[in-house]
């Protein structure tokens, strides 16, 4: 566990490399955390997929350990965000060659998008978690004026979650599957201790119709296979999100795309079932060696899978 001083925040990270020199050699994956949440959530995960990959976790600005100086207010944004980023990843030296894949859940994965168009010529691939796009309609700009008002409210009332039983309502509707008391305290002290500023500024641009609009572009423009990942009985962003995302990439971009689904699975799939999904992210990191190596998909790939 390491801090690194960029130009918005001293980033708390954690580099697998830093305990064990043999995987600096090793394909590196870079996970980006969802909406106020520390990185601490992604340890299940990281502990399946050692020591065949370099796992680096970190802190976004405004969560967990990562430090704002008190005279000094980053921007909230998804550039901003990606900024930090990409100051680790050439901290680390992660932009020397194409060995990097990267993971974003979430709001993240908006985060991860921007990565992987500033540095495509060194990501493998690119892996978007319960981040979806939807159908701009009537019904569709009152759910987002809805949720907007929603996140407003429980901002104002964020410590009411940890009590019972509204305690336990939080963790369930992030999590379908029991994730076990250690990672229930984790979600909702995370929650309840990010900076407000941020954590406000985040849950609004992820709604925001030009956001996603430009998001929504920015994914089709990714030139390294992107996996579309989702769990089906998620209560946090509605699923059929991630399922339309994937289905605008798969006709208008040139680059593979794959989707799997989690039938029984919520938010949460690294905690949820991190053996099931820890498998279908090696596959399609082995899946992007060989599309980049051999300049073309191989023939065994399934667009498309479900997993109950």
């Amino acid at each position: 566990m390491s801090y690194f001083s960029s130009e918005r925040c001293t980033i708390f990270y954690n580099d697998a490399a830093a305990s064990n020199a043999d995987l600096k050699n090793k394909p590196a994956v870079l996970f980006v955390n969802g909406w106020a949440i520390s990185s601490r959530y992604w340890k299940p995960l990281i502990e399946k997929l050692t020591p065949d990959y370099r796992c680096i976790t970190y802190d976004q600005s405004g969560t967990g350990k990562t430090v704002i100086e008190n005279d000094h207010k980053p921007s909230f944004t998804i550039e901003g965000f990606a900024d930090e980023a990409a100051a680790l990843i050439e901290h680390l030296g992660l932009n020397k060659e194409r060995n990097l894949h990267i993971i974003g859940h979430s709001m993240g994965g908006m985060v991860a998008t921007e990565l992987s168009l500033r540095y495509q010529d060194i990501v493998t691939s690119t892996t978007i978690l319960a981040c979806g796009i939807f159908e701009e309609n009537a019904l569709t700009s009152f759910g987002l004026m809805f949720l907007g008002g929603l996140i407003d409210f429980s901002m104002g009332f964020r410590n009411a979650f940890r009590v019972e039983p509204l305690r336990t309502m939080f963790i369930k509707r992030a999590a379908t599957a029991d994730i076990g008391q250690e990672y229930g305290d984790i979600i909702v002290e995370d929650f309840t201790t990010s900076d407000k500023d941020a954590t406000n500024a985040v849950g609004h641009f992820s709604i925001d119709r030009e956001v996603l609009r430009a998001y929504t572009e920015h994914v089709i423009e990714i030139p390294s296979p992107v996996l579309c990942c989702v769990g089906m009985k998620d209560h946090t962003i509605p699923p059929d999100g991630t399922v339309t995302l994937f289905h605008t990439r798969k006709q208008k971009s040139t680059s593979p795309t794959r989707l799997v689904q989690f039938m029984n699975l919520g938010h949460l799939p690294m905690l949820e079932d991190p053996e099931r999904f820890a498998e279908q992210l090696k596959k399609h990191f082995e899946f992007a060696d060989d599309f980049y190596k051999n300049n073309s998909c191989p023939d065994n790939n399934d667009d498309t899978l479900q997993i109950v």
